[in-house]
């Protein structure tokens, strides 16, 4: 497994290569800019269910607590669990899965919550990175690519949006 990154002014594209091919693009973006985002297909929820969604969710924030970006993370382990919930809760809800983030904590309002941690452009990099292999992970169990690459998509403008510091 190895990491290409191809940078030429504003724009780069990282790509993961396993065994099982999948490219992963992230858009570049400038700060500040919003670009528009479609939700996933809702065929990925269902092929993989809630309990794999929490697995996925999960699994990446376990590689968060490895990275470079944990600091902007809760540190306690009880406060990561609770943002474990709290993220799968709103991955399943944007999914078209039940509603639970809004019935838990209320309206998403991401950019909002996430306004207090300052989020670069590096971390966005390093955030979306830690997915990857976990996606592969599904496709490997037989999900199909392109919900896959649906989800991905809404991952990579998700992040965009919660930038907001530059660096």
């Amino acid at each position: 497994m190895y990491i290409l990154f191809n940078v030429n002014r504003l724009r780069f594209q990282l790509l993961f290569v396993s065994r099982s091919y999948m490219h992963f693009s992230i858009t570049p973006v400038i700060l500040g800019t919003r670009p528009p985002v479609t939700k996933p297909n809702p065929l990925f929820l269902k092929s993989i269910g809630e309990a794999r969604m929490r697995k996925l969710i999960s699994d990446h924030y376990e590689g968060i607590k490895r990275s470079d970006i944990f600091f902007m993370f809760p540190q306690s382990d009880e406060a990561i669990e609770q943002a474990k919930v709290n993220a799968s809760d709103f991955f399943i809800q944007i999914c078209g899965g039940p509603a639970y983030f809004n019935q838990n904590r209320g309206a998403p309002m991401m950019a909002k919550r996430h306004a207090p941690f300052p989020i670069t452009q590096n971390a966005r990099i390093t955030w979306l990175t830690l997915y990857m292999p976990l996606l592969n992970e599904l496709i490997g169990e037989g999900v199909d690519e392109a919900l896959v690459q649906s989800f991905w998509e809404y991952l990579d403008i998700f992040s965009a949006w919660m930038m907001n510091t530059k660096g």
